[in-house]
């Protein structure tokens, strides 16, 4: 008898081994995870930019309510009059809400469109104590183009999308939701919310994150069911809108493979599609309207050839 026990003592220690470092696993996968997204994220309101410095705009604020009952604050911003559509724009990670491009929503309002930017759940004006996740995004912009096509408070125009990076994310991903969409620009964005982790991870962690991302999709995908798993190819195929990608070669955020060279890669050859590859931009060196107007005259032309 004493033998017998003496015999399972070493597998009982084996296995509690096991037990106590899948524990620290799963512990410090989320543990990472947590540090980017159970936080809120503000900007001080000392480098928060005003409407006043753009001259001729005008913004009206709205409110609506997200997938936990969380207030979204958003506004629609205007300058002039005959708007063609109604741009959502949906904003990056990192900088706090909208507030951060203000100069490219400011260049689509001049241009005669209306700008509707909300703040992610958890970012500067919006509600929640945290983001929550990578897909929290696509959720809040599901919510804000229903928002602005049935709370009657905004013209019938057509509906028009524009993001980057996380926003980038986003807005392909969301047409799984609003096929209805007429045309998407996407800019340095991942095609999945797993690439998003992957990307951004290799600059944190190194070679961990590949150890770290069976945990967090799998709470992703608990938590946020579908919305977790889908693709930036699953929301594009599920729609007829007018797609331009724009990404930057130099990009070491979310590098170009993590994007637009799967988008490229699967939709090269249809017509909807307008690929622009920038080799000498990085994630962010691109984006400021008042110091690139003609990227941004780009934007605009693909909107008004619609």
């Amino acid at each position: 008898m004493g033998r017998t026990c003496n015999k399972k003592k070493p597998l009982l220690i084996a296995v509690s081994c096991v037990i106590v470092l899948v524990m620290l696993w799963i512990g410090i996968s989320l543990g990472l995870y947590g540090m980017y997204f159970n936080r809120k994220i503000v900007n001080h309101s000392s480098s928060m930019l005003q409407v006043s410095q753009f001259d001729g705009l005008k913004r009206t604020r709205y409110e609506f309510i997200s997938d936990r009952g969380q207030t979204i604050t958003g506004y629609m911003y205007e300058a002039g009059k005959e708007q063609k559509g109604i741009i959502v724009f949906s904003h990056g990670y990192g900088a706090g809400g909208h507030n951060s491009y203000m100069s490219g929503i400011n260049y689509f309002a001049k241009n005669g469109y209306y700008v509707f930017a909300f703040d992610v759940t958890g970012n500067d004006e919006s509600a929640g104590e945290v983001i929550g996740g990578v897909p929290q995004a696509v959720i809040d912009l599901n919510y804000a183009i229903s928002f602005v096509e049935d709370s009657g408070n905004f013209q019938k125009l057509p509906i028009y999308l524009f993001g980057h990076s996380w926003g980038g994310y986003s807005v392909c991903n969301v047409l799984k939701y609003h096929p209805e969409v007429k045309a998407v620009i996407e800019c340095s964005g991942p095609c999945s919310s797993s690439a998003f982790l992957e990307s951004g991870g290799r600059n944190v962690v190194g070679p961990l994150i590949y150890v770290v991302l069976p945990v967090v999709k799998t709470y992703e995908r608990i938590r946020f069911g579908d919305y977790a798993t889908n693709t930036g190819i699953d929301g594009l195929s599920a729609t007829d809108a007018k797609v331009m990608v724009v990404h930057g070669a130099k990009d070491t955020t979310i590098y170009i493979e993590y994007g637009y060279d799967i988008y490229y890669e699967y939709f090269k050859d249809n017509p909807r599609f307008t690929f622009v590859r920038l080799e000498n931009e990085g994630h962010n060196s691109f984006i400021d309207a008042d110091k690139n107007p003609e990227i941004y005259k780009s934007f605009v032309e693909f909107y008004n050839s619609l």
